[in-house]
């Protein structure tokens, strides 16, 4: 099993920028593929983008794309999520999300870390 642990949010501008993190502990991180998903109120949750294991190859949704970036640091068992150009509509509770190999869905979630951008 891994555990995970969002950090980083807060409130920003609109145009502004924020990091988040997700410390990793438990099980081998690596060997998780990883996801950050959001859920603002009243809506359900939402695909934000992915990683692999190793770091190589990265998916966003359109709605972010060219904006936000997710990287991973296996070594220190940390995922990020950069974003960039923030807009009030990104306005959501951020949660990061690790793969079994085995499993077809996300089987393991943080907690979740609040992010507002105003306008």
């Amino acid at each position: 099993q891994v555990q995970l642990v969002e950090s980083g949010g807060g409130l920003v501008q609109a145009g502004g920028s924020l990091r988040l993190s997700c410390a990793a502990s438990g099980r081998a991180f690596g060997a998780y593929p990883m996801g950050w998903f959001r859920q603002a109120p009243g809506k359900e949750r939402e695909f934000v983008g992915r990683i692999n294991r190793s770091g190589d190859t990265t998916a966003y949704a359109d709605s972010v794309k060219g904006r936000f970036t997710i990287s991973r640091d296996n070594a220190k068992m940390m995922l990020y999520l950069q974003m960039n150009n923030l807009k009030p509509e990104d306005t959501a509770t951020y949660y990061c999300a690790a793969r079994s190999l085995a499993s077809v869905q996300y089987n393991y979630w943080g907690q979740g870390a609040q992010v507002t951008v105003s306008s």
